[in-house]
């Protein structure tokens, strides 16, 4: 059994600021993206939208995938 404490759901979740900064984009871009469907995976919570980190984490490797693919 992992003796490490998991991180609590909060922690793990990304504002909409806090996304672009980690992807530096600018929010509007990430905006755009979530409107278009082509972004990241985020949801609303509340009147917030928020991203889980591991779903920012998986797009980006799914776009560098993406990418090898194409040279």
């Amino acid at each position: 059994m992992n003796d490490e404490i998991a991180p609590t759901v909060a922690a793990q979740l990304l504002t909409l600021d806090e996304a672009a900064a980690l992807l530096r984009t600018p929010v509007a871009t990430l905006r755009y993206w979530r409107h278009l469907g082509v972004g990241p995976d985020g949801f609303r919570l509340g009147r917030r939208v928020v991203y889980r980190r591991q779903d920012v984490d998986r797009w980006v490797a799914e776009q560098q995938h993406a990418q090898s693919l194409r040279r």
